[in-house]
C-alpha cells in the first residue's frame, strides 16, 4: 500500500472551501480520504463559479470561525477524525489592521480560532492517533509593513504549532504546520492581479513563479502520512525560496 494512500481516513479542512485549503482538501480526496470542509457561506452552492473553489466530492458545512460561539457549538456530522487541517485566514488591506477592530478581527480568525478548533476536535484526534496541520505563512518570518495583525497572528500560529506538538505528543497526536509563500489565491489578488506587483514579486522568488494550492497540498499529504511519522512541531516553509 502506498504511504500516500489515505483510503479509510477521515479529514476535516477548516477553510477548505477555496484557495489553499480547497487545494489540500481535493488532494486528500484524490488519495482516497473522506473529506469534510468548512466555509463561511450557508451552502456549497454559494461557491459555484468562484475561482479556486472546487467542492466536488467534498462534504460541506458552514462554520464562521470569526465567531467563537460558532466553533464551540458546532456539531460535526462525523464521529471519527484522522486529520485536521486548519487553513482559515483573513487579511485587511489599506491599513485596516492598524485600527483595533480590524486588528482583533484578523487575530480572531488567524490565531484564536486555531486554538478553538484544535481543542474542539482534540478528543477525536486522540482517539485515532491523528494529525493536526496548521497553515500559517512566511509572514511569520519577516515584517509585513501594512498588516500588523496578519503578521502577529501568523507568527503566533507557528508558536502554537510547536507548543501543541509538545503538549499533545503524549496523546499520540502529531502537530505540524505549513508556511506558504506567495500563492495565487483570492486573498493575494491585490498583488497577483497587478502586473507590476506580480512581476516584482516573482522576481524575488528564486524558483521564479507563484505558488499554487497544489504545491501546499503536497506538503500536507506528506505531513499527514507515515513518511512524516517522526516529524512533529515543525512548520514546513513552502515558498519557492522566497525568504532565503
Amino acid at each position: 500500500m502506498s504511504e500516500l494512500d489515505f483510503s479509510g481516513k477521515r479529514v476535516l479542512i477548516v477553510g477548505g472551501s477555496s484557495g489553499i485549503g480547497n487545494g489540500i482538501a481535493q488532494a486528500y480526496r484524490g488519495h482516497g480520504a473522506h473529506v469534510h470542509v468548512c466555509g463561511t457561506r450557508p451552502s456549497a452552492a454559494g461557491y459555484t463559479g468562484i475561482d479556486g473553489s472546487d467542492l466536488d466530492g467534498l462534504d460541506y458545512a458552514q462554520l464562521d470561525v470569526s465567531d467563537p460561539r460558532a466553533v464551540e457549538s458546532v456539531k460535526p456530522n462525523f464521529d471519527s477524525l484522522d486529520i485536521l487541517v486548519l487553513a482559515q485566514g483573513a487579511v485587511i488591506y489599506s491599513r485596516g489592521e492598524f485600527a483595533m477592530d480590524g486588528f482583533r478581527k484578523v487575530m480572531e480568525v488567524n490565531l484564536m480560532s486555531l486554538m478553538a478548533c484544535a481543542t474542539k476536535f482534540h478528543a477525536m484526534l486522540k482517539a485515532n492517533n491523528g494529525t493536526l496541520i496548521i497553515v500559517s505563512s512566511t509572514a511569520a518570518y519577516h515584517a509585513t509593513k501594512g498588516n500588523p495583525s496578519y503578521n502577529a497572528s501568523k507568527t503566533g500560529a507557528v508558536g502554537l504549532t510547536r507548543t501543541l506538538a509538545q503538549a499533545w505528543a503524549e496523546d499520540g497526536i502529531r502537530v505540524n504546520g505549513i508556511a506558504p509563500g506567495l500563492v495565487d489565491t483570492k486573498m493575494t489578488k491585490v498583488t497577483t492581479e497587478n502586473p507590476k506587483r506580480r512581476a516584482a514579486s516573482i522576481e524575488r522568488i528564486p524558483l521564479k513563479r507563484l505558488g499554487t494550492p497544489a504545491d501546499m497540498a503536497g506538503a500536507a499529504l506528506f505531513l499527514a502520512s507515515p513518511l512524516a511519522g517522526y516529524v512533529t512541531g515543525q512548520t514546513l516553509v513552502v515558498d519557492g525560496g522566497l525568504i532565503l
